[in-house]
């Protein structure tokens, strides 16, 4: 997966935001308003990082130690840094699907309601 593919994936889900809070070489995305990725854009190869369940990312480092490490500069319990150019787009899909849907369960009721209402 190409980072401008991972960009527009992650732009299309409900209620997604991106943002360079950190510095511009560093691009974040948010759902409302709480981080689901992050995608430092100068890294070569292309990486990413990603939040994931704890036992998930144990499974996912044990697995794939090439392309899926502990999160770089990042709670390690809880993120994953994951190499672009490794695994069908699919996989980087599903990734990003279970990062963003670990957020929305997070949310306060209030928030996911105003997601839901976002078209």
């Amino acid at each position: 997966m190409h980072v401008e593919a991972f960009r527009t994936y992650c732009l299309a889900k409900k209620g997604v935001t991106e943002h360079f809070p950190f510095d511009e070489k560093t691009l974040v995305f948010k759902v409302m308003d709480k981080m689901f990725a992050l995608a430092p854009l100068e890294r070569v190869p292309a990486q990413v990082n990603l939040k994931c369940d704890p036992e998930r990312a144990i499974a996912l480092r044990e697995e794939l130690e090439d392309v899926v490490q502990p999160g770089f500069h990042m709670n390690k319990k809880h993120w994953n840094t994951v190499l672009l150019a490794q695994q069908p787009q699919s996989f980087y899909e599903e990734l990003i699907d279970h990062s963003y849907d670990l957020v929305v369960s997070k949310l306060t009721k209030k928030a996911r309601g105003i997601l839901a209402e976002i078209k």
